[in-house]
């Protein structure tokens, strides 16, 4: 049995290689429709159900869930950081562990959802108000050893983004749910 798929549904994460209009509108969208796209996924799945991962050895839905606002909250960050400083240096971490911090286990999903809302509204007004030259802007990422610029990082949680959810999608497809 190929698991890789349901590890990766929509493929490993290519990243662009040069900034366009195209790139960020499309990227804009998909970090504008997530949260209604996660509303839509989990909609009607009772606890059994959101404990299930979506494949061997994979992560629950409870934790791509709660991953997500993790995840997403240090790219906002990260984001800000880099609109305010020069090439600020960011704080990696450790996402294994933060999914298995008991949060993930006593928070419901609708506290994440909640906030992946909330935070995306913020996000994409950020973005939307960006210049030029902002786009450009960037942070120095000390795990990877690379400046990351802003048209770079939103792709690229854009991606995640629509990974994850196809995690969620497809199990439930494959489920019967």
């Amino acid at each position: 049995m190929n698991t890789d798929i349901w590890a990766y549904p929509i493929g490993r994460y290519k990243a662009p290689e040069t900034f366009t209009l195209e790139l960020i509108n499309t990227s804009l969208s998909v970090i504008r429709a997530m949260p209604s796209w996660l509303d839509v996924c989990i909609e009607n799945l009772d606890e059994g159900q959101l404990n299930t991962s979506y494949r061997p050895g994979g992560w629950t839905i409870n934790q791509v869930i709660h991953h997500l606002a993790d995840s997403q909250m240090n790219a906002y960050i990260r984001l800000k950081l880099a609109l305010t400083e020069d090439n600020p240096v960011v704080k990696p971490y450790n996402e294994k562990l933060w999914a298995e911090l008991p949060d993930n286990n006593t928070v419901p999903v609708n506290v994440s959802i909640t906030l992946l809302h909330a935070l995306h509204r913020r996000w994409s007004d950020t973005l939307t108000s960006m210049t030029d030259n902002d786009w450009q802007r960037s942070y120095f990422h000390p795990e990877s050893k690379e400046h990351v610029a802003m048209w770079q990082m939103t792709a690229h949680y854009a991606w995640h983004s629509r990974h994850h959810m196809e995690q969620i999608r497809g199990l439930r497809e494959r489920k019967g749910w």
